[in-house]
């Protein structure tokens, strides 16, 4: 094949192949929208949220929970140790006179307040425990005088207290008071007369037991904090638990001396004022006054007998009658009243005087009025949180 008739066979695959080519891509004409006039929006589907920069700090979250405990919390506690002491030889006794005597007394005050919304709670623990040592003469069965240091009590006294109360008013709550007092150790008449026939009470022995469902007013003056509580509802409940006690004859208002309790429904008003004056606190005035009155329980008695002097004319017709237990006279129940008062003077952060003052009227105990004046002089720490 001469080179002429070579280049044409080149020439022809050349065509064919091109001619392939072209068949296997060609592209359609597309019309495009223009887009010069339209605006397109773009929807956000991520949710985003503030993340705090801040990390919890165990340090800061118990200082806010010790602030918000001390905003709810009221705290004060009191103790204090008072008492006082002579001591002369003999020879001082012998030409001027004089007896040794120690006297020394302890107290314990503690009262706390919850608040929370219109809730308050208000708790108070009082105690009062003291001795006295004073010489005494005794004449012994042979003539003889026998002097000798007697102890003999001079205060024993405990108090526990509650106060629930939810505020329905500026100065009104609707309040409950639940208390119990009673005393340490046992008492006896006198201080020459302290084997076990002269014992007159005990631990429980009497114990009183009160509680009281009413209103409480509050004054708004923060010069005279004063509370009067009313209660339509009140019970009083009398216990003597020592038997020695009540053989003795100190029943305290008990039917018998069988009996180890007596229960009173009536009504009561208690009235609560606390006040301190000066920068340091140094005079402060305290006082309760608390009275009952059991007509509840007066109505169920029967045999009552009211005016005391036919009480006991009733008495001897009944024990000559034989003592019939259900025509046995009664006396209806009397009110009972309990004032107490305490003012101190605080001469330094440690030292303090107190002078109390106490009304009790309690006819089941006494027809008269009792009454008890102490003064003491000594050591005294408070600590409060507010």
């Amino acid at each position: 094949m001469n080179r002429k008739a070579l280049y044409t066979l080149f020439a022809l695959a050349a065509l064919v192949a091109t001619e392939r080519a072209q068949a296997q891509f060609t592209i359609d004409n597309v019309k495009t929208r223009p887009t010069s006039k339209e605006v397109v929006n773009h929807k956000d589907t991520v949710t985003r949220s503030e993340v705090s920069t801040e990390y919890f700090n165990q340090a800061r979250y118990r200082a806010e929970r010790a602030a918000i405990r001390k905003e709810r919390n009221k705290f004060e506690f009191t103790a204090s140790i008072q008492g006082t002491m002579t001591s002369y030889n003999d020879a001082w006794i012998e030409n001027s006179g004089g007896d040794n005597a120690v006297a020394a007394l302890a107290k314990v005050l503690l009262k706390h307040e919850f608040k929370k919304g219109k809730f308050v709670i208000n708790n108070k623990v009082d105690a009062k425990f003291g001795y006295n040592r004073m010489k005494v003469e005794t004449k012994l069965e042979d003539g003889t005088v026998d002097n000798k240091g007697i102890w003999f009590k001079n205060q024993d006294e405990f108090l526990l207290e509650t106060k629930p109360a939810i505020q329905f008013s500026k100065n009104w709550d609707f309040s409950s008071i639940i208390k119990f007092r009673s005393q340490f150790a046992s008492g006896y008449k006198s201080r020459i007369e302290q084997e076990q026939q002269h014992r007159k009470s005990a631990l429980l022995s009497p114990a009183y037991f009160d509680v009281s469902l009413g209103l409480t007013y509050t004054c708004p003056k923060k010069g005279f904090p004063i509370k009067i509580n009313l209660a339509p509802l009140a019970m009083n409940a009398t216990f003597v638990r020592n038997a020695l006690v009540r053989e003795n004859g100190y029943l305290y208002g008990l039917a018998s001396a069988d009996k180890t309790s007596k229960w009173e429904g009536g009504s009561s008003i208690q009235v609560d004022f606390d006040r301190k004056w000066g920068k340091n606190e140094w005079f402060r005035y305290r006082t309760t006054l608390y009275s009952f009155s059991g007509w509840m329980t007066n109505i169920g008695l029967d045999n009552k007998v009211r005016k005391y002097g036919d009480y006991v004319a009733a008495v001897d017709q009944w024990v000559a009658d034989g003592k019939v237990a259900d025509k046995k006279p009664v006396l209806p129940i009397h009110p009972t009243v309990r004032w107490e008062n305490t003012v101190s003077f605080k001469a330094s952060k440690y030292f303090t005087t107190d002078i109390s003052f106490q009304l009790y009227y309690n006819r089941a105990q006494h027809l008269k009025v009792q009454t008890q004046t102490l003064l003491s002089v000594g050591l005294s720490y408070t600590f409060k949180n507010k």
